[in-house]
Order: structure tokens, then sequence, then C-alpha cells
């Protein structure tokens, strides 16, 4: 299964994720967003607002395929 991913800001400067949204990641059934953000090496402090097909949620949603994530920091003001 895979989930597209696109980096806002601050987050979007490494090579894990950039704001196209183009970059996509193999994910394990049952996977978290908060699973995903560990594993691709942010803490959950970097990570402000996560967005899942558009709408804010919480690091407990469960991810599926196909499915678009959004990470930005806190910067942004959210």
């Amino acid at each position: 299964m895979k989930v597209k991913l696109k980096c806002f800001a601050k987050l979007s400067e490494g090579d894990v994720c950039d704001f196209t949204g183009n970059n996509e990641k193999e994910i394990s059934e049952g996977e978290t967003v908060g699973s995903l953000i560990s594993r691709l090496g942010f803490s959950q402090e970097e990570v402000k607002v996560t967005f899942l097909n558009g709408r804010i949620v919480d690091f407990d949603a469960v991810l599926g395929d196909g499915d678009q994530v959004g990470l930005a920091p806190p910067q942004l003001g959210f």
C-alpha cells in the first residue's frame, strides 16, 4: 500500500518529502499518521498539523492505500 506525502515549510527542506505531493511512501496495513511521521525521521514536536485527504487529523488516524498525507510544522501559525 502507498500514500502520497506532501510536506510544508521547513519539513520540505530535506530528502524525505517536498511540497509537490508527488512523493509516495510504502505503508503497512493499520499504520497511523504518527507511526509514519516517526518512520520518516520526524518527531511529533516537529509536526504541528497533519492532513489526511485534505482534512486535519490526529496522529492516531489510520492510513489507507492511496491516501494523501500533508505535514506542516508549527512555524506556519496553525
